[in-house]
């Protein structure tokens, strides 16, 4: 629901779980990653200095990679009732920049107010967002950030009524189907994009079948090793892979991993879905880095399909 004429965006949402548990989906970090963004998009970074004037500073990146910086301020902290922030676009060091770096048009103000009000009934809870857009912004982008907001809150819907195994990864690569998976299973290019940059990355095994075993080891510049080891469950060529996938310095902690690829036009969007053993699995794997490194992976693979 919008007022266009006052130029103040207002959504109203109904979610099925606690004003509680809905107010942390907006404040811990952890939470925030899983969900903030359109459809397809992630959030590699995100910091929360949940006080009256701190700040939130995160990152979202496109499925094509493209990566769109924002930061917050808090002006009322109100647990587990009302939340209201400063919303605008940044650079990655924290800076107010212009929102048509962006893309948007010069209409849009360098800074909007965000108010939330979060009413429990009954065990649910009824979310209000109300910004305030100034006079001059078009409607076609209030039509866009209200469609960017409902995305996000339809994210934030699915999180909180399935909460909480699951990890998911969503990227659009500029190559086709059949060259991506190709790549993706192929043990001669495994150390080229598997992991993060700073880790040298060996293949022990890889045998590609049902059934069939998989170790990947990585080496910092110290010498110190990190090995990992799975199974493949089912292969079906150019649409899906499934995997399980265990890290050797926490055995016994087993996730299951399925890769999607679906053709667009000539280029791939891929999927990558890791549903863990419990919550406080997934959760300690979150805090290790596991966006991070997932999407230094994601770079990596598309810098690949490029040579």
């Amino acid at each position: 629901m919008e007022e266009k004429n006052e130029k103040e965006l207002i959504i109203i949402r109904m979610f099925d779980a606690p004003s509680e548990l809905v107010f942390k989906s907006w404040t811990e970090p952890q939470q925030v990653k899983r969900w903030w963004g359109p459809r397809g998009y992630s959030m590699p970074y995100c910091t929360i200095d949940l006080r009256l004037d701190g700040v939130f500073h995160y990152c979202m990146r496109s499925p094509e990679g493209t990566d769109f910086w924002g930061k917050s301020i808090y002006r009322e902290i109100d647990s587990p009732e009302r939340l209201v922030f400063t919303d605008s676009f940044s650079d990655e060091s924290g800076n107010i920049v212009s929102p048509a770096q962006y893309g948007l048009g010069e209409d849009w103000p360098m800074e909007t107010l965000v108010t939330l009000t979060f009413e429990e009934h009954e065990g649910k809870t009824k979310l209000t967002l109300r910004s305030l857009l100034g006079p001059a912004v078009s409607d076609a982008n209030i039509e866009g950030a209200v469609q960017g907001w409902n995305e996000s809150f339809d994210k934030l819907a699915e999180l909180l009524e399935n909460p909480d195994r699951e990890v998911v990864h969503t990227r659009v690569f500029d190559a086709p189907r059949e060259l991506v998976f190709k790549m993706w299973l192929d043990p001669a290019h495994i150390d080229q994009w598997w992991g993060p940059r700073n880790l040298t990355t060996i293949v022990d095994k890889m045998d590609v079948k049902p059934g069939g075993s998989w170790r990947i080891v990585q080496r910092d510049e110290r010498g110190n090793e990190y090995a990992f080891n799975g199974v493949y469950r089912e292969i079906v060529p150019q649409e899906r892979l499934v995997q399980t996938f265990e890290f050797e310095g926490n055995p016994g902690h087993v996730l299951l991993e399925t890769v999607t690829f679906e053709g667009q036009d000539g280029k791939t969007s891929l999927t990558d879905r890791a549903v863990f053993q419990t919550t406080e699995d997934r959760d300690e794997m979150l805090k290790s880095g596991m966006e991070k490194g997932a999407a230094e992976t994601m770079d990596r693979f598309a810098e690949l399909l490029k040579k």
